[in-house]
Formats: structure tokens, sequence, C-alpha cells
């Protein structure tokens, strides 16, 4: 089995980030698709900041940002060859590689959440405190097939609990607050930044949040990934790609108001404060303790090596990825340039 390593030859790694305006000598910008995990909000708003102030362009790039339908099909949507680009969840592409062995079709190549933002929020009401055990005998919504539904296991394992400690009542993200609201369930699973929606329709003293991070369970969560063949084909369009991106990132991460800004200019309908909020929570996770050793989109390889073993374990894979086929760093802008500057 072919794998690509964390460390390449220096002077392979040094030629794709010297090169910031290859693409715009041709004359001619080269075509990317990138597929978000969800629908467009605060936690994807740097994406548009890079797309509305030429970044992309700058760097010698058509980027057509979609709405994606889950952290998990993002992940099939490159590897049908559909989308080069997107945001997708690290366990579920461990999964994916396992299930497809051999050379990678899909590779992460930029950490996005440096911790998987995983949450299940609960009523008070309905006896759901800070302990993971309350959860047991309730009823708790979530989507089909969703990254947070699926690695609760981990936390049940960590906890000492049984995976099946309560129901699970299937439900789609777009009801997922009403459900909640209207009690018809006693939690309910979410990304930590799209609870905000929640948050704006029942009083946060009144929910329980608890976190998977609190568990112990150490998860890198979505990342940018990136279809093998653009790797292999055109590593400086994927090194390019996340200069402009990364640059976002940095300055949304000083100044939110103009990457919220940019958001809304695709989804006028939004609330700039509600979204605000949103990206104040997302920050909490892309920007987690270890970025501040490393940088944005970086990773620890021992970390990613003991989550693909948990992975391996509680989704009873019978082959094991390597962290290198999982993640390829090589196309990643200079540490300097990924480090969070706070306004």
């Amino acid at each position: 089995m072919q794998r690509r390593s964390f460390l390449v030859v220096a002077s392979s790694a040094a030629a794709v980030a010297a090169a910031p305006s290859v693409f715009a000598q041709s004359g001619k910008l080269v075509p990317l698709k990138f597929t978000l995990d969800f629908r467009i909000n605060g936690q994807t708003a740097p994406f548009f900041l890079a797309h509305s102030k030429g970044y992309y362009k700058d760097e010698g790039l058509d980027v057509t940002i979609d709405t994606g339908a889950g952290s998990v099909a993002s992940i099939t949507r490159i590897a049908s060859g559909v989308y080069q680009l997107g945001l997708g969840d690290i366990s579920s592409l461990v999964e994916f590689n396992a299930q497809n062995p051999g050379t990678p079709v899909v590779q992460a190549v930029y950490q996005y959440y440096n911790r998987a933002p995983f949450v299940i929020i609960g009523r008070k009401d309905r006896g759901v405190t800070g302990d993971f055990r309350s959860l047991q005998g309730k009823k708790v919504a979530a989507a089909a097939v969703e990254s947070t539904r699926r690695a609760w296991p981990m936390v049940a394992r960590k906890q000492g609990m049984k995976a099946d400690a309560f129901t699970w009542q299937t439900t789609d993200f777009s009801a997922r607050d009403n459900v909640m609201v209207r009690g018809d369930v006693d939690a309910a699973t979410y990304f930590h930044d799209s609870a905000i929606s929640l948050f704006a329709r029942m009083k946060i003293d009144d929910l329980s949040l608890l976190k998977y991070a609190d568990a112990g369970v150490n998860l890198y969560g979505n990342a940018i990934l990136a279809s093998s063949n653009l790797i292999a084909q055109n590593p400086k369009a994927v090194a390019a790609f996340l200069r402009a991106t990364n640059r976002a990132i940095v300055e949304t991460f000083a100044n939110p108001g103009p990457s919220i800004a940019a958001m809304r200019q695709r989804e006028p309908i939004l609330d700039e404060k509600i979204e605000l909020d949103r990206w104040s929570v997302t920050a909490q996770y892309v920007g987690a303790a270890d970025t501040r050793a490393h940088g944005l989109g970086d990773i620890r390889k021992l970390t990613l090596e003991q989550q693909v073993d948990e992975v391996v374990d509680v989704f009873g894979l019978k082959v094991k990825p390597s962290a290198d086929a999982i993640f390829n760093t090589s196309m990643l802008p200079p540490r300097s340039e990924r480090m969070i500057i706070k306004a």
C-alpha cells in the first residue's frame, strides 16, 4: 500500500510554498469545487472572506463554494470526483480509508477544527445534568448519519457506559431545534457552534452542555480534505487554496466582522449577531490549545494515531489506515503564517 509521508523532501515542499503566483502567470484561473460540510453560516465564514476579497483569485484559483449534506457526505463527494476539496470529518475519513484500502483517494490537508466540537445538549427539566450518565434511559435526537452521533460509543467507553444507554430518535438536521423546544426529546447531538440557533430559542440556563472533549475524547474534527488526484496532479493548486484560506482564517481571528459580512453576501437572511456568536464558539475549537504551538491547520501525529486506533476499535474496522494515509501536511503554509493573531 502506498502511503504519503508527513515528511516530504525539503526541496519539494519549498517549491510548493514558494510559488504563490504560478497560476496567475499563465493568465488562466484553475477551477476548483469546494463543498462545505453543511449550510452557510458563521462556522465557515473565513472561506467566504477569502472568496469575496479575491484571495483565491490572487492565487490563480476560481473557487466555487457549495453547501454540504453533512461532514460525512463531503468525503464521498470528493471521492466521486464531483468535488476536489471540502470540509469533512477526520474519524469518518479513517473509516472510509479503512473500507477502501490501498492508495487513499481522499486525504486531509489542513485541520480546521483542531478539536471536534461534538456535544450533546440536554434539557435540565428532563433530568439531563452536567454528567453524561444522566442521559441513561433518555431520548436523544440526531441525524441518521452524523459525526457526533457516530462518535458517541467513544464517549460511552470513556464514561463506563453502554453504547445503547439511551434511545436515538433519528431527526433531520433542520428539525433538531424544533424537537428540543417542543420537548419531543430529552437531548440532541450538535456541533457546539451549530447550537447557537437553539440558544436563541431556549434559555442556556435551562440546558446542560455535555462536551465530548470533557469526557476525555481527544478527536480532531472537520478538516479541509482534498482529492488524491488533485494532490498528485496539481499540489500547487492545493497549496494555493490553503494559503488563501489560511490568510482569511487568521484575519477572522483578528476581526470576525468582515468575514461575517462576506458570508452574509451569500446568505443575507442570516442575523449578524447570531453568526458572530456562532463564530466565537467555532474559534474555541479551530484555535484550540495545540494551535499555540504548531499553528493553525497542523496536527500532532501521535494524537492522530491515537484517534485512528480508537476509531478502528470502536467501529470494528478490519483495516487500520496509517496516519500518513489520512493526513498530508506537505502543502501547509509556513508555521509563521499560521499563528493566531487576536485583536
